[in-house]
């Protein structure tokens, strides 16, 4: 495993050759000093570590370049425990790591972080679920505007009108816009009926969010549309809740997985429920936290997002501690479908002392409201 490090304490590198050597692993470190640019040629590695600010180039575009040349490699962004970087920054390095850890680097997160990718990469590479995804003859489409809008809003200049001229190419989803954004999930109050007054009113975030959830439920010919509307439901609701689990630019990342978080659902030949399922062929079912999880992967979404949704039903096999985006979609998923989250997970993390008080947050279900 070769691991490139830029930009950190090179004085550090007997440290971790003594601490790597302690796990066992034969890992070779390279310490770049900062304003090394990466290039297309470079000697091969496996993991590429770096802060929001190595030199020049900032750390998301540095990331974002190491993600277009070098795509099979572990990527990883520091930031300080108090980072006084803009938040944007951190939403954009959050978007292209794989992991994010504290500065400075310790030996043995950065083990746990590496592998836990690597776990993913095998949980997702797997026979059965490509079989699966492969008999469907028409996987659902990316979220084209979705990805439009997120590449649109990396610009701090980006004005409301230009998002407003964005969102009105797609007259369709301009219309659903409009709806979703005067319905129980997100009504304020006063009537919405322009596009320019629905960013003003839901902000960025929210509105990137409501444009996914009608790119990822609004397809026909996958699941049934009361199916589809049950499911953007509790999407809805456990996005709002897993927002409020997590402080800082976290909060939205953790606000997109526990959207997307069912959306395995929706594939035709997967597993429902916790018991194991077969299909027609005898062949075991993958799991559609799984199956969503693959999904997402070719959409191109963030890996903190894909693993959220692969292990939002068992948070305590990551190899990676503490409480993030999975844990947050874990506990936001199972509180709006009625489960108990994982209290051994929680325990473990330091977090179960929260879980009463999370539970006052969960919403009603708007289509309980409807029926009313």
């Amino acid at each position: 495993m070769h691991i490139v490090i830029v930009g950190e304490d090179a004085a550090r590198a007997a440290e971790f050759e003594g601490l790597l050597a302690d796990f066992g692993l034969d890992w070779d470190i390279a310490w770049l000093p900062e304003g090394v640019q990466v290039e297309a040629g470079m000697p091969a590695f496996d993991v590429f570590v770096c802060g929001l600010s190595p030199g020049a180039m900032s750390g998301p575009e540095m990331l974002a370049r190491v993600a277009a040349l070098y795509p099979q490699a572990v990527r990883i962004l520091l930031l300080d425990q108090s980072p006084n970087e803009a938040s944007v920054d951190i939403a954009q390095g959050l978007e292209c790591a794989h992991r994010v850890l504290g500065r400075p680097l310790d030996p043995g997160e950065l083990v746990a972080a590496v592998e836990s990718v690597i776990e993913l990469r095998e949980l997702l590479d797997n026979e059965a679920l490509k079989k699966t995804l492969g008999r469907i003859s028409s996987l659902p489409p990316p979220p084209r505007l979705y990805l439009q809008l997120t590449r649109l809003l990396r610009d701090p200049e980006a004005s409301n009108q230009a998002i407003s001229q964005a969102l009105s190419q797609d007259p369709a989803i301009a219309a659903k816009v409009l709806r979703l954004c005067n319905s129980a999930y997100f009504s304020g109050g006063r009537e919405i009926s322009d596009m320019r007054a629905a960013v003003l009113r839901l902000g960025h975030q929210a509105l990137l969010r409501m444009v996914l959830t009608i790119e990822a439920f609004g397809g026909g010919g996958f699941g049934s549309g009361k199916q589809r509307e049950e499911v953007q439901d509790r999407a809805l609701r456990a996005s709002n809740l897993a927002r409020r689990l997590l402080p800082g630019p976290s909060a939205e990342l953790a606000a997109t997985a526990s959207l997307l978080a069912e959306v395995g659902r929706l594939l035709p030949g997967v597993a429902a429920g916790e018991e194991e399922e077969t299909n027609e062929f005898g062949e075991p079912k993958p799991h559609y936290a799984e199956a969503g999880a693959y999904l997402l992967g070719l959409w191109g979404l963030p890996m903190p997002i894909v693993e959220a949704v692969a292990y939002q039903r068992r948070p305590g096999q990551m190899r990676s501690g503490g409480f993030w985006v999975t844990g947050a979609v874990h506990v936001a998923s199972a509180l709006v479908a009625g489960n108990e989250p994982d209290e051994t997970y929680l325990r473990s993390v330091g977090m179960l002392d929260k879980l009463s008080q999370w539970r006052d947050l969960v919403e009603p279900s708007a289509l309980d409201e409807e029926v009313a």
